[in-house]
């Protein structure tokens, strides 16, 4: 199965996903509407609606709650991104001018804040205290994530751990959630609900892992953003936390001020330092690893082509090229 296979076989859903955000976005405030279909409709892969929609598949649900709980969790995270692009200063998301390049931060922050509070309504609509529940936790950690993120940044001396304990909140914990919501809206055993909940966390993991590495290792029109930007960012990611542990005491000290500094000046040295010591292989490993028990995880959940779907959805988080 390919990736095209897996959004063909969730077609109809998948566009009834669609029509329901398109419905709730709605706003009597015209700079909500503009602000919300602009980010929303900026060619995102909708990873985290789909997972939702095959884990609830895959446990044999055929009732409607998916479709909702698929919109609320890309809700979630286009408020994420309003946020993150205002805190990163991003000038780029997916090719395209970000919100704050365009609106201001003011307006993307508060407009985040709308996505978020719309997707709480919805949730009341769905009506399940477990469901409100995984959904609270998650957008807490969420936030969690972030502040750890901002501790990190120009911190060179972040270690691989703090590093992964930043991605479990920041982005594998919405994976996780909608991995999960799938097995609890399907009445699913407390094993199945673990399996898809460990899924979604080794996904979101192996996705993030990868995001990181591509930006020393493609071409921005591939990536959609600059790059760089993490380092432009101070951000210590894993490529740059290997490089400085395996390089030499001066390929080190590159890496280190450049972190400290978050800049760009050195970055044709840094990308040498990254290739020498082998940072890009031993991130892309890290990641197939994650991969690998996603799909471990799935063992215990009967086979069907969403299962496969599932499978399939591993596989392409770590051969991507954007």
């Amino acid at each position: 199965m390919e990736i095209d296979d897996v959004y063909e076989l969730i077609k109809s859903d998948m566009d009834a996903v669609n029509n329901t955000i398109k419905q709730r976005l709605y706003s009597d405030v015209v700079l909500i509407n503009q602000i919300s279909h602009h980010i929303i409709n900026s060619g995102g892969k909708r990873l985290r609606p789909v997972l939702v929609l095959l884990s609830a598949r895959a446990l044999g649900y055929d009732g409607e709650h998916h479709i909702e709980l698929a919109a609320i969790i890309e809700f979630i995270h286009t408020a994420t991104l309003l946020h993150d692009d205002v805190v990163d200063n991003s000038e780029l998301r997916r090719g395209k001018e970000t919100a704050n390049t365009l609106w201001g931060n003011e307006a993307s922050v508060l407009v985040g804040d709308f996505l978020y509070s719309r997707s709480f309504q919805m949730m009341v609509d769905v009506g399940d205290m477990r469901v409100m529940e995984i959904l609270a936790g998650t957008t807490n950690t969420i936030a969690e994530g972030e502040v750890l993120q901002l501790l990190n940044c120009n911190d060179a001396d972040t270690t691989e751990e703090r590093y992964i304990t930043v991605i479990h909140y920041k982005t594998a914990k919405l994976f996780e959630a909608a991995s999960q919501l799938g097995a609890v809206i399907s009445k699913s055993s407390s094993r199945q609900e673990q399996a898809m909940l460990k899924y979604g966390m080794h996904l979101g993991t192996a996705f993030q892992l990868v995001d990181d590495m591509l930006d020393y290792s493609a071409p921005a029109r591939e990536i959609g953003k600059n790059a760089g930007d993490d380092l432009a960012e101070g951000k210590p990611t894993l490529p740059l936390i290997y490089a400085m542990r395996h390089g030499t005491a001066e390929q080190a000290s590159i890496v280190r001020r450049a972190i400290e500094c978050g800049s760009l000046e050195d970055i044709d040295q840094i990308r040498e330092v990254i290739e020498t010591t082998n940072a890009i292989a031993y991130t892309a490993e890290t990641a197939r690893k994650e991969a690998g028990m996603a799909m471990t995880s799935l063992e215990g959940v009967p086979d069907s082509p969403y299962k496969q779907a599932l499978i399939t959805l591993a596989d392409f988080s770590i051969n991507r090229t954007y």
